[in-house]
């Protein structure tokens, strides 16, 4: 969110190419605070990062928008697909992003409902991406270049809030039918996650 609110700032004063740069530095701030501070780097962090120079640097080579707006895109739809296919391969991919927002231990995460739960929590997460990918492509489509990141960010987030809540009330439900009780925020006890 940051990000577009860097982007859209800079947009309005410095245009485009400035605010390809104002983003990508905000982005860069982030990893440069949690190593000055030296804090674990998040997965996603990195990653986000990495694929944001890569989409900055083409953007900025070709002058275009739409360039830059389509290729995250293409990315929810590329991470749709791999989301299918690792759960169908019994990997899961958000099993292993799990440690940047919720760190389980390893015996919980050995539990075989809990491995359940991330197969079947991966293709929630695919569907989402893909309605991501699908209301982002019509807004890049119908909208003006000014408006998109607004309104980019109020379908995504709205979207992403909604697959949150859908994932963390189905593994506390998942969870008490496995016996374990999800606290959030409460001391840790041996039954709870």
């Amino acid at each position: 969110m940051a990000p577009v609110a860097a982007y859209y700032c800079v947009l309005l004063i410095a245009g485009f190419r400035g605010a390809l740069i104002g983003a990508l530095t905000w982005s860069y701030l982030l990893i440069g605070r949690r190593l000055w501070r030296r804090e674990r780097i998040s997965t996603l962090l990195l990653l986000g990062t990495a694929l944001l120079t890569i989409r900055t640097g083409i953007s900025f080579a070709t002058g275009s928008a739409f360039v830059y707006f389509i290729q995250p895109t293409a990315n929810a739809f590329l991470a749709s697909l791999l989301l299918v296919a690792s759960a169908l391969a019994g990997r899961p991919f958000t099993q292993r992003f799990t440690h940047d927002f919720c760190p389980l231990s390893p015996e919980l995460l050995a539990r075989p409902s809990v491995h359940r739960f991330f197969v079947r929590v991966s293709f929630l997460w695919a569907i989402a991406m893909f309605l991501n990918g699908a209301v982002v492509l019509t807004l890049l489509l119908t909208v003006s270049t000014r408006s998109f990141p607004i309104e980019r960010l109020g379908a995504t987030t709205s979207l992403t809030a909604l697959a949150i809540f859908l994932s963390i009330t189905w593994f506390a439900h998942s969870m008490r039918r496995d016996g374990v009780f999800v606290r959030f925020g409460g001391p840790k006890t041996t039954d709870a996650v």
